[in-house]
């Protein structure tokens, strides 16, 4: 499938255009509107509640934004959404919530967090909500189980998969050396078959973006850029950014 032209055409605003000092919270509704009203694209993450529902939060534990601490999927969607963001009036929506509220004024790519553990539970669920939106949506994932699944389960819809050259975040400590390398590498794509690369920008440039964008023809956004050097960086190296802390 072709990859369209929304994809790259706005900056994309990392977790919406958040302003926690302006009692915006990331992920919310709230960020969502900013960014459609300073005319960017929306980037946000997918976590699932204890009924596997999608619910717009990055993290896998509560406490950083909430009052509790309990992992996100221990909790039902109801206890999930009455929750407070950052000591906010804002909530945690859901993704169908999150849709409504855009309703295609913008376009929107969902990154579908993950475990390594070959759970597509979250992933069904994402996947049947984007395809009855009507509006301009992208999926990815670091997961390449993900990422190879959505083109099953959302064929239309462009997917990406998310990738760095080290992988240093704690989420990444069950991997085996292996796992590790074919995510750094790519040496999944015959299984994954993004459509685009979403790739971390202290990591351009690279051999990775390189060869997908100029042999695979596959468009490269960036992450998350938050200084000028960086948007150098992204200039010079991908097609898109998403971005937090500034407006470009």
């Amino acid at each position: 499938m072709g990859v369209p032209g929304w994809l790259t055409a706005r900056p994309i605003a990392h977790r919406g255009l958040h302003d926690h000092a302006a009692g915006i919270p990331e992920n919310t509704i709230a960020a969502a509107e900013a960014a459609i009203a300073g005319g960017y694209a929306i980037e946000c993450d997918v976590q699932p509640s204890a009924e596997g529902e999608a619910l717009v939060f990055h993290d896998e534990a509560l406490g950083r934004l909430t009052e509790i601490s309990e992992p996100t999927a221990s909790r039902t969607t109801a206890e999930l959404t009455a929750l407070q963001v950052a000591g906010t009036q804002e909530r945690i929506p859901t993704l169908s919530a999150f849709l409504a509220c855009i309703t295609g004024r913008t376009p929107l790519i969902v990154e579908i967090k993950t475990q390594f553990n070959g759970d597509l539970t979250l992933t069904r669920r994402v996947a049947e909500i984007a395809n009855a939106y009507r509006g301009p949506i992208a999926l990815k994932s670091f997961d390449p189980g993900i990422v190879g699944a959505l083109a099953e389960l959302a064929p239309e819809l462009p997917r990406g998969i998310v990738a760095e050259k080290r992988q240093d975040d704690p989420s990444y400590a069950k991997l085996p050396p292996r796992e590790r390398l074919a995510l750094s590498d790519l040496l999944h794509l015959h299984e994954s078959r993004p459509t685009f690369l979403s790739w971390r920008v202290d990591d351009l440039p690279g051999a990775v973006p390189y060869l997908c964008r100029h042999l695979g023809k596959m468009p490269v956004m960036t992450w998350t850029v938050r200084t000028e050097s960086q948007r150098a960086l992204a200039a010079a190296h991908a097609d898109q950014i998403v971005f937090e802390g500034f407006r470009p």
